[in-house]
């Protein structure tokens, strides 16, 4: 029997596809994006993953999602780290959520006490972050110049220790779900809205970016 791990990748992985796809990241990883542009992106981060931190939070004791809370992971220090050393000081004022974020965000908040749903989303983005972003981590302090410290944070996990062996035992905790069929099903739709919401944040931060132009 295929294990729920691999069938999820496998039912979501066009949707991956289509978000690793999305333009502004190859204008970001084609070094074409101001480091200011480069930042609303960061920002549009700090505020979805303030929610979904702020949701993990809630559900430490939850015999389901608990499973799924890893305070190691929580990105909100590491985001406003990137966001002082981008914007200055005074970088609260000078950002704010659009809105494709704030759907995303009311997602989060809306499935936030159906353990399935966190884990779809928690799923969504911590994965993709341990594994894909760390390939944009280090093109982005080539093309920035950034070290540790500020300004790629967000992808730093050093609390993690090894990120395969980390990623294994997210799958395994997946495959260790008590689902039935319908509950699978479900978990893999919201996946791929989780996917199709953030490729709407980058969609957004594209068109803002060519009408600043």
């Amino acid at each position: 029997m295929t294990s729920f791990s691999d069938t999820l990748k496998s039912a979501t992985w066009s949707d991956h596809q289509s978000a690793e796809d999305e333009s502004y990241l190859k204008e970001l990883m084609g070094g074409r994006l101001t480091e200011l542009e480069y930042g609303e992106m960061v920002a549009q981060h700090y505020f979805a993953y303030v929610a979904l931190d702020r949701a993990a939070r809630a559900l430490e004791s939850h015999p389901v999602a608990g499973r799924f809370v890893f305070p190691e992971l929580y990105r909100e220090d590491a985001l406003e780290r990137d966001l002082r050393t981008i914007f200055g000081a005074g970088w609260r004022e000078r950002i704010g959520p659009s809105k494709a974020t704030r759907t995303l965000v009311a997602r989060i908040e809306q499935v936030a006490d159906w353990p399935g749903g966190y884990i779809a989303h928690h799923y969504t983005r911590y994965m993709g972050d341990l594994s894909g972003g760390q390939f944009i981590r280090m093109e982005l302090q080539k093309i920035y110049g950034y070290a540790k410290g500020g300004g790629v944070d967000f992808y730093v996990f050093d609390q993690v220790g090894s990120l395969p062996r980390f990623k294994n035992e997210y799958r395994a905790r997946l495959d260790a779900l008590n689902l039935d069929d319908r509950e699978r099903q479900r978990i893999i739709r919201e996946v791929r809205l989780a996917y199709q919401l953030n490729t709407e944040v980058l969609a957004e931060l594209l068109h803002v970016v060519k009408a600043a132009a």
